[in-house]
């Protein structure tokens, strides 16, 4: 049951992707571009995006349990370190640069855009280092 909602959750939020136009790269990179076409859709997008979650963080507190896990996995963590600072600035370098995070990038390999034949192996090795140096 677990995976049949989390492949649910996947496709909501592929199809949110695709129709919020956040699949495409030149909406990231028009948003950066303030001198130019500057586009504040994806400000908009991420605004409603921070809304869904706090309801979804206020739920949590009102329930024991997840209705398909054990429990809920929530972060404890709150330092900010050495990692956390890097991994933020390759990750915001990489997202301005290509246009794409790893949401959207795995919804453009699905659609089979040229960009992620270069892209989505650099990601993953990008994630491999990470995994390696924490």
């Amino acid at each position: 049951m677990r995976l049949v909602i989390s492949f649910i959750a996947g496709l909501v939020f592929s199809a949110g992707l695709v129709v919020s136009g956040m699949a495409n790269p030149a909406k990231v990179v028009n948003f950066l571009d303030f001198s130019g076409s500057w586009d504040p859709s994806l400000a908009f997008v991420m605004i409603g995006a921070i809304a869904v979650a706090s309801i979804g963080f206020r739920l949590v507190g009102e329930n024991s349990k997840p209705f398909s896990a054990p429990r809920f996995d929530l972060p404890n963590r709150k330092d900010i370190d050495r990692p956390l600072i890097s991994g933020a600035i390759f990750f915001g370098v990489g997202w301005g640069l290509s246009g794409y995070c790893p949401g959207p990038a795995l919804v453009s390999l699905v659609l089979s855009s040229q960009a992620m034949l270069s892209l989505f192996p650099m990601m993953l090795l990008g994630m491999w280092i990470a995994k390696k140096t924490a």
